[in-house]
Order: C-alpha cells, then sequence, then structure tokens
C-alpha cells in the first residue's frame, strides 16, 4: 500500500477497493466474521495490517466485531466492519442500538448481499435493515464507486454522528475493474466520546436519543436528495415512461439502453438512478409525475418497488406518522389520538371526586400536583453498589480510561450517585467495546457485566480479547441470579464461572474473585487496580448474591413442604 499514489489506477475487486478505501479514508481498526462474498475485504486489510496497516482482525461472530467497532468510534477513529448479509441478522441487536449513539470516529458496516445464493442459504437484501435502523446507506455500481462511497461513508458517518451501512452484491465484489485511487487521509487522533449520556441507552436516555435520530431523518434525505449517486436524468426524455434502477441494475440497464432505445422508436425514457439511501422521494416524484408506467431494476429484493406505491402521487391524502400527523416516538394514548384527529385536548383532570348524597352521586373534578418522576435505582444494600464504589476508586487518576457497561439491573450504576460506566449499548457489548476501545488507543478500558448477561452474550467477546490479549479488564458482577427479570436461575451456576473463564484462555493468575462487600473495598480496590495497570487481558469477579433473590430463596425454603397422602 505504501507504494500507491494519489491519481494511480489499479485493478481491484470490489472486496479490495472497500479495503483500500477504507485505508486511504483514515481507518483506525477493521473487524468481520469471514462470509463469502464479503471475505476478500478483510483479508486485504489483514495482509496490510501485517505490513504496518491499520488493526485488522477477525472476531468470534458478527455481533462481537461490531461492537469491537464501537469501542474505536467511541475512542473517537474510524472502524470498519465487514460481514456477509446473513450475518447482519447476528449483528442486529448493536447495530440496531448503534443508531441512537452519537458516534464519534466514523462508524462504517460493509455487507455484500449474495442475490442468486450462490453461497448462501437466502436471498435477504441489506438495504431493509438500513431502513429499518434509520441510517443512511451507500449501494456502489462499481469498483470507482465501491472505493469512493467507502471513503465517504467514513465522512457522512461523523457529519451526521451516525453509522452507514455499505451494501455490496456478489458480482460487484468478486469482479476485477482499474480504480482511480486519491490522496490517503489520516487516522482521527484519539478523543474519546464527549457526552457519555448519549451512549448510554438507559430508557431515559434512549427515548432522548431516538427523537435525535428522529430529527436527523430529515438532514440524511436532504443529503439523499443531493447526492450526485442519485441521478436523474428528465430534459429530453421521455415522461410516459420512468425508469428507476439501483445499484448494479443501473449497469445492466445501461447495457441494453440502444436496443431499448430503437424498440421505443427511439425514444429515451426518463429515468432515475439511486445509489445513496434513503430514498430521494423528491426525484421519485418528479419522474412519476407524468409517467403512465414504472419499470423498477434493482438487485435484490423489491425495496424501492414496494415504496412506490406510498410515494408517488395519487387522490388519497395520507396522514400519519411521517408527516408528524400521529406522534412518531413513545406510545400511543387517547389523548394523543384526540391530537391526532384534529380535537381539542381534554381539560387537564387529574382525578375525579365523588360526593355521595341521599338523592344521588354528584362529581367533582380534583386537580392533584402531578408527581415527580422518580429514576429507577439500586436496591439498598444491593452488591453492585459496593463493586461500583470499588471501581471507581480503583480508576482514579488514570487516563485515558473507558468503563463500558451492560444490559442489566447494573447498568443503574450509569446514574447519580455512582454515575461509573459511559456506555451501555446490548447484550455482551460491554466486552466488544472494551476491546475496540483498547485497540483505539484506550489504555485503561473496562468492560462491566452481569453473571447471567456475560453467559448470554459475553463470553464470544471474551473469546476474542484472549486471542488478542487485549490490555483490557472485564469486571463480572456476580449476584447468582437473573436479577432486573424477577430473579431466574441463571443457566450456569456462579461456581463454574471461573471454569468457564479458565477453559476459554484466561490466565490464573489475571483472574481474581473478590467479595463484593463494604468493609472489603479497600482490599478490593487494590487488587483491581494491579489487574487495570496490567498490560494484558484480566478478569475480576465480583461476588455476592443479590438481596431480593436471598429473600426469595429464603421464603420458598421457609414454605412447608407439600403433604401427600395415601389413597390406600
Amino acid at each position: 500500500m505504501s507504494d500507491l499514489n494519489s491519481g494511480q489506477t489499479i485493478a481491484l475487486l470490489g472486496d479490495e477497493a472497500i479495503a483500500l478505501g477504507s485505508i486511504h479514508g483514515g481507518v483506525s481498526a477493521s473487524y468481520g466474521y469471514p462470509g463469502t462474498p464479503s471475505t476478500e475485504i478483510l483479508e486485504y486489510l489483514l495482509a496490510e495490517y501485517e505490513r504496518g496497516g491499520p488493526i485488522a482482525r477477525w472476531c468470534t461472530n458478527e455481533k462481537t466485531a461490531l461492537e469491537a467497532a464501537l469501542g474505536i468510534s467511541f475512542a473517537g477513529k474510524r472502524a470498519l466492519v465487514t460481514m456477509k448479509h446473513v450475518g447482519l441478522n447476528v449483528a442486529s441487536d448493536p447495530f440496531v442500538n448503534a443508531a441512537l449513539l452519537e458516534i464519534k470516529g466514523g462508524l462504517v458496516i460493509a455487507v455484500a448481499d449474495d442475490p442468486g445464493m450462490h453461497s448462501s442459504q437466502n436471498e435477504q437484501d441489506s438495504r431493509y435493515y438500513a431502513a429499518f435502523a434509520m441510517v443512511p446507506c451507500l449501494e456502489p455500481r462499481n469498483q470507482q464507486e465501491a472505493y469512493d462511497m467507502t471513503r465517504e461513508a467514513f465522512d457522512v458517518s461523523e457529519r451526521f454522528r451516525i453509522p452507514v451501512l455499505l451494501r455490496m452484491t456478489t458480482r460487484l465484489a468478486h469482479a476485477r475493474a482499474p480504480v482511480t485511487l486519491s490522496a490517503a487521509r489520516k487516522q482521527n487522533p484519539l478523543a474519546k466520546a464527549e457526552d457519555r449520556t448519549r451512549w448510554t441507552l438507559l430508557p431515559v436516555y434512549a427515548r432522548r436519543n431516538y427523537l435525535s435520530l428522529i430529527e436527523k431523518q430529515q438532514n440524511l434525505q436532504d443529503w439523499s436528495a443531493m447526492h450526485p449517486a442519485n441521478s436523474l436524468e428528465l430534459e429530453g426524455r421521455d415522461r410516459s415512461l420512468a425508469i428507476i434502477t439501483a445499484g448494479l441494475g443501473g449497469n445492466y440497464y445501461e447495457e441494453n439502453l440502444d436496443d431499448f432505445v430503437v424498440v421505443r422508436g427511439n425514444k429515451v425514457p426518463a429515468r432515475l438512478h439511486i445509489g445513496a439511501y434513503p430514498i430521494p422521494l423528491e426525484s421519485l416524484r418528479l419522474l412519476c409525475e407524468k409517467a403512465k408506467r414504472a419499470i423498477i431494476i434493482e438487485e435484490g429484493q423489491p425495496f424501492i418497488e414496494e415504496r412506490l406505491r406510498g410515494i408517488l402521487p395519487q387522490g388519497l391524502i395520507i396522514n400519519g406518522k411521517l408527516d408528524g400527523t400521529v406522534n412518531r416516538s413513545g406510545e400511543l394514548d387517547p389523548d394523543t389520538v384526540r391530537s391526532s384527529l384534529g380535537l381539542e385536548p381534554r381539560p387537564s383532570i387529574i382525578n375525579v371526586g365523588v360526593t355521595v348524597t341521599d338523592a344521588s352521586i354528584q362529581y367533582r373534578a380534583i386537580d392533584i400536583p402531578k408527581l415527580p418522576g422518580r429514576p429507577p435505582q439500586l436496591c439498598q444494600g444491593c452488591p453492585h453498589g459496593d463493586s461500583y464504589e470499588t471501581i471507581r476508586e480503583a480508576v482514579k487518576g488514570l487516563s485515558p480510561l473507558s468503563i463500558n457497561a451492560d444490559i442489566g439491573c447494573y447498568s443503574l450504576g450509569a446514574m447519580p450517585p455512582y454515575a461509573v460506566p459511559e456506555s451501555i449499548v446490548c447484550m455482551g457489548a460491554s466486552v466488544g467495546m472494551a476491546k475496540g476501545a483498547a485497540d483505539g488507543g484506550i489504555v485503561y478500558a473496562l468492560g462491566v457485566i452481569g453473571d447471567s448477561t456475560f453467559l448470554h452474550s459475553g463470553i464470544t467477546g471474551l473469546i476474542d480479547a484472549v486471542a488478542a490479549d487485549t490490555p483490557m479488564t472485564l469486571i463480572i458482577l456476580d449476584n447468582s441470579t437473573v436479577a432486573m427479570t424477577g430473579c431466574q436461575e441463571p443457566m450456569v451456576s456462579s461456581s463454574r464461572l471461573r471454569d468457564i473463564i479458565l477453559g476459554i484462555g484466561v490466565k490464573p493468575e489475571h483472574l481474581v474473585e473478590l467479595e463484593a462487600k463494604k468493609q472489603r473495598i479497600g482490599e478490593n480496590t487494590v487488587r483491581l487496580r494491579k489487574e487495570i495497570e496490567y498490560r494484558g487481558l484480566s478478569v475480576a469477579i465480583f461476588k455476592r448474591e443479590c438481596l431480593e433473590a436471598f429473600r426469595k430463596r429464603r421464603k420458598e425454603a421457609a414454605r412447608p413442604e407439600s403433604k401427600t397422602t395415601d389413597k390406600d
């Protein structure tokens, strides 16, 4: 790569164009899981990594790969994730949630679809995922666009603070064509995300972040409308027929255009090619306003075609969530529906008092002051409180520092009075994000996860960290139950956690077990600090049973044993 210059033209596979585009776009780390037709992207990057290029690693699965990339982005650097289309099913949890984060360093998810199922079990179309998550999608139609759009995708991600999906298909991924290179961009410096609440998906923050995502949609629509890949051809064209192409469909249409024009009496139809999503709505309307017929040529499933009936002009005015008539965020209730129907709001009556007389019942309105909101908090005496006190003491003076937590009742440690975790994304993401943060240059990277969540989705991320001996510390808060959902039994008892962790390769001398008690905070702080400062992978398990689980167990033990009667 070092001998490549701006302006030079070389032959590249579509996958290789993405890989080189990411390097020249300033990527700091790339992660992925092998799957045809995407495999060659990371293989190219791995070869460059061995020659001194940016970090590139295979991961246990697509989910852990994306979570590691989130850690890179949290550190302010640019990250690429590669997978095939069905891999996005595996990564869908962090992918959809990542849209609610305020992305710091550019995050690009390169997904290779496989129309025709050359080496896949289905033909799913990743554009549906982009639309579902409400994130931009770029769809190159040739190798040059694959290179250019990859570079652009990082810029778009940082401009809108949102992940960007880059959609490839098999023919483009595995075909070779000349690509003219541009000047390489430097990697971003280490600059951790400033506002932890934008990376902490507790409901109180997630609701606000979701509103921010909705507010971005008009800006994304404006960006799509002006994007050069969305080219509208109207002037001098026959507008009775509208042609809509996307991705490789544009190439295939153009290959047949001369013959098509001849059979139409030399009439060239109006056309819109789409390469950047969301779909450019106004361009579609202009294209079809005088058309009697539309032909849609798109690679994959009928993503554009399915939407046309709701976009094209018709005699019916549609009101709903897209135009703001119905609220798009939160639940519906009778009052919000009244507003949608154009009705005046009801009087603000909180309660109704009743007066009973000898003859009748009379009702009177009583205004009761609205009670202040009470945020959820850890139970009094919860072992997680003592664990967070220990973590807070152990990290004092350490910088740069990243503390990534996970889904569970311990996520409440992100709120005062503890305010320890800086990110909460999805089940298991704490492990991958800590790994990515460490890869991105954060010296003291911590993941905080519960025992049940560790079994659910944390083990795979820890396997990635073991394979790389990542300098990070994973803290497992073991309260011997699935506490937040009602104290169900975990799939594996706490007594077996140590064996599992050692079994996947964590060094015994860097696996410590600590009793989560207030009187032990001092000694636990010293032991935890030692592991955090160790320049390799370490795991600390804080152990103490959940109080609610203890009460439940004691109550069940106190029940009289069921008696059986002898019917003989």
